[in-house]
């Protein structure tokens, strides 16, 4: 897709109102829009529209590469191309529904009607064909964001026995009072222990849905960043038992508030 692809074209809102490039810069608290396409022409064009009306976006130039940056920026929305290589766009949605329920938008150059009502049927939240007329497309995004608003309950975690508060949409994390920092992964693995709470959740589980992959090493990876996520916790308050390892089952969030002897 390049650029005569568009039939309209917008003024750039104020420079306060712009989004940022999630692949250059570290993500603020707005709506995010990850875009799948194989050609970086319409990647970078996408962008620069999403960018111009105040989104956050990220670019994936294969379906792979979308399903790690599913997990490093958690999209509110995706854009998803349908013809591209190696990993096609049905084959992209399917992977993606595993590991995350995110509304996801088609754009692609198929026009036909029997592709787009089997996507539909699929579970895609929208269809637009190249050439897209940009307000249209802007005006599709927000109505699906807030379609998905509208049914997507709270994501925000409380659990008062331990002292912990969990925020999924800002990656707000508090601990007696006091916000910890959390790289990607270890936030990951935490608000799928919150969202599970208190329940247990197996090894397999976590490492498909945080590395895409289960193997050996990613689950010594596992262990390893759980003992990293007991350690931030412990920093604050060794006497909080936040976390428990169920061996050779999986972890879960200690929400009854047991307390250890110091």
């Amino acid at each position: 897709m390049s650029e005569k692809e568009i039939k309209t074209s917008s003024v750039l809102n104020n420079i306060e109102d712009m989004g940022i490039d999630l692949d250059e810069q570290q993500p603020v608290n707005r709506k995010r829009i990850l875009v799948i396409d194989d050609e970086p022409g319409s990647v970078n064009l996408l962008k620069r529209i999403f960018m111009s009306n105040g989104f956050n976006v990220s670019g994936a130039f294969s379906g792979q590469e979308a399903l790690k940056k599913i997990n490093e920026i958690h999209p509110s929305l995706v854009i998803l191309d349908l013809l591209m290589p190696e990993m096609n766009g049905e084959e992209t949605l399917t992977a993606i529904r595993q590991v995350m329920n995110v509304p996801v938008i088609v754009l692609s150059a198929v026009d036909d009607k029997n592709r787009i009502v089997k996507m539909l049927q699929s579970g895609v939240d929208d269809y637009i064909t190249k050439p897209f007329d940009e307000v249209e497309l802007l005006a599709r995004v927000n109505a699906v964001l807030r379609r998905a608003e509208r049914y997507t309950p709270d994501h925000t975690y409380s659990f008062p026995s331990i002292s912990l508060t969990v925020d999924l949409d800002t990656y707000e994390v508090i601990f007696c009072n006091t916000r910890i920092q959390l790289t990607g992964k270890m936030f990951d693995v935490l608000s799928l222990l919150a969202r599970n709470a208190p329940k247990v959740v197996n090894y397999q589980e976590l490492t498909l849905k945080v590395w895409g992959e289960n193997t050996p090493a990613v689950r010594n990876r596992l262990k390893y960043l759980v003992y990293l996520l007991r350690k931030e916790f412990v920093a604050i308050d060794p006497s909080i038992e936040v976390f428990e390892n169920i061996d050779r089952l999986g972890s879960r969030l200690c929400t009854n508030g047991n307390h250890t002897s110091t």
